[in-house]
């Protein structure tokens, strides 16, 4: 509701009536993966169905309440590809799939695509088949948790069956409307103070980095600034995140790069002692992605994703 406020706030000091916020309902995998490649058929999608299949390499949405034979991924080591030809609805493909191989396909690239194809080719295959593409439910485009809701009352309702995306209207207390996402309005960015880089680098390499493109590497001198890490930290792929944490030899102790030494402590046990072991080289610190999240000491040659600071 903070948000919100400084939102509303923001968008009556502009003066306008309508403006888009980043809520939308996007196609994704069944296997979880986000739908960055898009293959879709004339006029397709059409905005009024949650499902995907395809027909002549292209793809097209219908309801999922259908009954389709389907193509499933598997560790088949020719293809990886398993054509069913049962007629079930998408989720009772999705689920045979999942119980008897991998999952319904994903199609994430042209390479594949075009390697789906081959095989309905070489399979003979006539007719439309299930992928594993869906329309999920609501996502803010920055990936974040949509577990706060502000919708007007009777909204979401997906009038005409097109209404995918999301605006904001002052005069109805900043509530959230569903609407058409071609229509035109101003619009409302944001930019985060922590910005993590899901890049596997040193922490030299990541701190070149953040310097190059943001301010610096974080530096997490305070409890509410670990909080704020600890919701960009959630999202890495590595085990642990660069910080902008440094040990001195010399002085035998830990420093942030913004030039204060440690006094807020979060370090994991064991880990963030002035007696590092100098000999195996420069230690830095980093901050694990999952469990509770403590900081812990690793040699700089350690190949992590990292978060930078715009300030």
């Amino acid at each position: 509701m903070n948000d919100m406020n400084e939102l509303k706030k923001s968008v009556n000091d502009g003066g306008v009536q309508l403006v888009w916020i980043g809520l939308q309902r996007k196609w994704q995998w069944s296997s979880g993966e986000p739908a960055l490649y898009l293959n879709w058929g004339f006029g397709q999608p059409d905005g009024r169905d949650e499902c995907a299949f395809m027909r002549n390499g292209e793809w097209h949405d219908w309801p999922c309440s259908k009954s389709l034979t389907f193509i499933c991924n598997s560790s088949n080591r020719n293809t990886g590809l398993v054509f069913v030809n049962q007629t079930k609805n998408w989720k009772d493909a999705q689920s045979y799939c999942r119980q008897n191989h991998t999952d319904l396909v994903s199609v994430r690239n042209q390479n594949e695509s075009q390697q789906i194809q081959k095989f309905i080719n070489d399979n003979r295959i006539s007719n439309d088949v299930w992928i594993g593409l869906f329309r999920d439910s609501w996502q803010w485009s920055d990936q974040s948790n949509y577990s706060f809701r502000y919708w007007k009352s009777g909204e979401p309702n997906n009038a005409g069956g097109d209404e995918n995306c999301t605006m904001l209207n002052p005069n109805a207390l900043g509530h959230w409307f569903d609407i058409i996402c071609t229509n035109q309005y101003p619009f409302v960015c944001h930019e985060d103070k922590l910005i993590l880089i899901k890049e596997n680098l040193t922490w030299p390499e990541a701190l070149r980095h953040c310097r190059q493109n943001y301010t610096d590497l974080v530096s997490v001198h305070s409890e509410e600034m670990q909080e704020e890490v600890m919701n960009v930290v959630k999202r890495a792929s590595t085990e642990a995140v660069w910080l902008g944490l440094r040990h001195s030899c010399i002085l035998g102790i830990w420093y942030w790069l913004s030039g204060e030494t440690v006094c807020y402590q979060n370090w994991a046990p064991g880990n963030g002692t002035g007696d590092e072991d100098c000999e195996s080289g420069v230690r830095s610190g980093a901050v694990l992605s999952g469990g509770d999240q403590r900081w812990i000491s690793r040699p700089e040659t350690h190949k992590l994703n990292f978060i930078c600071s715009r300030s």
